[in-house]
């Protein structure tokens, strides 16, 4: 997703940076207290992960089948964490915030002639409607640059009452609705250029776009070889409603441990509004909110453990952004006092892959500087994983979750991931199975991401990694940031390692 920058987030950054600068020491990749892990492990069941996404799935059921931001759906569901987290002792709090909020009435596409009739397609996120009548034109292709990132790519033509048909790449979706509206289109047509369904958005709202939607990149050549016979007219709809709300994010912590040196591990409540949104993401809600309820019957942990359920991340990360950059501007002193922040954004994907976000960049470059303890948090998860004798692949560090704004501004993080849009390579499928060459994920963002749409063995994998996780860092995070809070007895927890004994691996 695209990440959204803010001037007052940037200018705290410098605050923030030199604060967490002084506060991280040179500290072996190790972790305390892995009985505690553990029992944490143990305790963290797929049946009782299932319990909530089964709740999910009846609230979606009964809220139009979703629960994207600003609907009831999320209400209802934000609704269900807090009644959970009261029950396992904690004060769950509510941050609201506004977001641009945008729901289709109805849309299609449809070839008119020579007349195949309807295409499959994804309108983009941000996109201008066509109003319930749609708007019906021929196709053109640009005659220069099939990306049609600029006036140009289309050699001077004027598109007048035709609908643009260009290329994924070179430039954003948002450029070549901008453009596309700029040569007179009514519309523009972007096809993948890859194997796949294309989701994409604009990145925000800009009437001066042409309406926009993706095809698969079989699809586009398709039109386009038909367009080299002939004239091809295609009707495309988008009766859209386009208003700013309010939603929320929730957070949780530990009534125990040194508010000083604060744990966070987070998900994303909301999913998109075309569906139940049960794998992307209430498999991450699900998941640390069971490791929430089962942590608070510890009577004592050595660090604050903060719990967030992120809104309106499938708009654009906005909850996650709206609170780590209100931190920066408002209080950069307690943003500095998280000690590393965990996302679990998916972690149930048919299709699988044990994923962990590639903090040392073994795998994949980073869109950014890599915070410092950010590769010792991804090591906690890698060598648990190695511990059980459990395959596992670096996933990109790319900025497409909630973590983003955390690792923007200088805060250690890591996380796990079974897939989304991406396609299961022969590798992937020796290490976990499956099959190859199909998304990891084939129902990412649409109405089939529901209750079926859940792989039960890799949520008990993902799920009890992230229990150990959680109970690891509870208890020390020296490994992150060289600090070491005190235990019950008052003095400094012992710093142990995180090797564990076969017998003593979570199952």
């Amino acid at each position: 997703m695209r990440v959204q920058r803010r001037t007052a987030a940037s200018t705290a950054a410098l605050v923030l940076t030199g604060l967490i600068a002084t506060s991280i020491a040179a500290a072996p990749a190790q972790a305390g207290n892995p009985n505690s892990a553990r029992k944490l492990a143990d305790a963290v069941t797929t049946q009782g992960v299932m319990r909530h996404l089964e709740a999910l799935q009846g609230i979606a059921d009964a809220n139009d089948g979703n629960r994207g931001a600003g609907t009831s759906g999320y209400e209802a569901s934000g609704a269900y964490v807090e009644q959970q987290l009261r029950a396992a002792g904690y004060s769950p709090q509510r941050q609201y915030f506004d977001f641009f909020y945008e729901e289709v009435h109805a849309t299609s596409l449809t070839e008119v002639a020579p007349g195949s009739g309807p295409i499959e397609n994804n309108p983009m996120s941000y996109s201008q409607g066509t109003g319930p009548g749609g708007v019906t034109g021929e196709l053109a292709s640009p005659a220069v640059n099939v990306q049609g990132c600029d006036a140009a790519a289309y050699g001077g033509a004027n598109l007048t009452g035709k609908i643009a048909l260009v290329s994924r790449g070179t430039c954003s979706f948002a450029q070549k609705a901008q453009v596309a509206h700029q040569v007179g289109a009514a519309a523009v047509i972007v096809y993948n250029n890859a194997a796949g369904a294309l989701n994409g958005t604009l990145g925000g709202v800009d009437p001066a776009t042409a309406p926009a939607t993706g095809v698969t990149q079989a699809t586009g050549q398709s039109l386009l070889a038909k367009m080299a016979n002939g004239p091809v007219t295609v009707k495309f709809v988008l009766d859209k409603s386009m208003e700013t709300r309010q939603t929320f994010n929730i957070t949780a912590e530990t009534k125990t441990g040194d508010p000083n040196n604060v744990v966070m591990m987070g998900a994303h409540l909301d999913g998109v509004h075309d569906g139940p949104g049960i794998n992307d993401n209430g498999s991450g809600t699900a998941s640390i909110l069971e490791t929430a309820i089962q942590l608070g019957k510890a009577n004592k942990v050595n660090n604050k453990v903060r719990f967030a359920w992120w809104g309106a991340e499938e708009l654009g990360l906005l909850g996650s952004e709206h609170y780590v950059y209100d931190l920066a501007e408002n209080n950069p002193a307690e943003l500095a006092k998280i000690a590393t922040y965990l996302n679990y954004d998916m972690v149930a994907s048919p299709n699988y892959i044990i994923g962990v976000y590639d903090a040392n960049e073994s795998t994949y470059t980073a869109p950014v500087d890599v915070p410092e303890g950010s590769i010792q948090t991804e090591k906690i998860l890698t060598d648990y994983f190695d511990s059980i004798g459990q395959p596992w692949v670096d996933t990109a560090f790319s900025g497409r979750s909630d973590y983003a704004a955390f690792i923007e501004l200088g805060v250690a993080s890591s996380g796990l991931f079974t897939g989304a849009d991406g396609s299961k390579t022969a590798d992937e499928v020796a290490k976990f199975g499956g099959t190859e060459g199909i998304m990891y994920d084939p129902n990412y963002h649409t109405p089939q991401d529901d209750i079926n749409n859940v792989n039960a063995e890799a949520l008990g994998i993902m799920s009890k990694a992230i229990a150990f996780s959680t109970g690891t860092l509870a208890y020390d995070t020296s490994m992150i940031n060289g600090k070491r809070s005190a235990g019950k007895s008052g003095k400094p927890h012992p710093t142990k390692g995180t090797q564990i004994a076969p017998d003593e691996a979570a199952a």
